[in-house]
């Protein structure tokens, strides 16, 4: 795979698409927020924020953005952790072009988790989630593996939507770790 080819991921609006196993295509189609199902399903549930400022959003973030470039984007990265294991990888983007008025919250969250805020605003409208594999060499798989001190061998399956509240656009891409198997298969064990 060349370079180029592996900073993009390739999304589909279908999961059939990403080839998930069972337990994979549970996390990535359910509707509620990510955060609720994870709080359900540990015994301690926290984010962890890595970073929140301005950087280039990524070359397969433009197009959905509607961004006549790679230009610079309000950007948020956070771990979800269940019981202190990594389970997702969070990655936010704002164009800069969106207001305060837009998502008044987005540079207070902190720690805070942004699907309680999302999914708590009757102002948002959430768009369609899309899907993917991406590929190991792919800006998001290269920051999660950083964030959680491993090597990642293998594509990980992804997640995104879009989301709007006014005039401004939001996107959240939720990458799912390894870890996330402990938790996927209990729950495969409860259906």
């Amino acid at each position: 795979m060349t370079r180029k080819a592996a900073r993009l991921a390739g999304w589909k609006a279908h999961v059939n698409h990403v080839q998930a196993p069972k337990a994979m295509a549970f996390w990535l189609t359910d509707q509620m927020s990510l955060t609720r199902k994870l709080i359900q399903r540990c015994g301690h549930f926290r984010v962890q924020r890595l970073m929140q400022g301005h950087a280039r959003v990524l070359a397969d973030e433009r197009a959905i953005l509607q961004l006549p470039r790679r230009v610079a984007v309000q950007q948020r990265e956070v771990l979800l952790r269940c019981d202190e294991q990594p389970v997702v990888y969070a990655h936010t983007v704002v164009p800069l072009s969106a207001t305060a008025a837009d998502w008044p919250f987005f540079g207070r969250l902190g720690d805070r988790s942004l699907g309680t805020t999302l999914f708590g605003d009757p102002r948002v409208q959430r768009g369609q989630l899309e899907y993917a594999r991406l590929p190991v060499g792919h800006p998001l798989m290269l920051r999660a593996a950083a964030a959680i001190g491993m090597t990642l061998t293998t594509p990980l399956y992804a997640r995104r939507c879009l989301y709007r509240r006014h005039r401004g656009w939001l996107l959240v891409t939720e990458v799912f770790l390894p870890q996330i198997a402990g938790i996927a298969q209990s729950v495969l064990a409860l259906s």
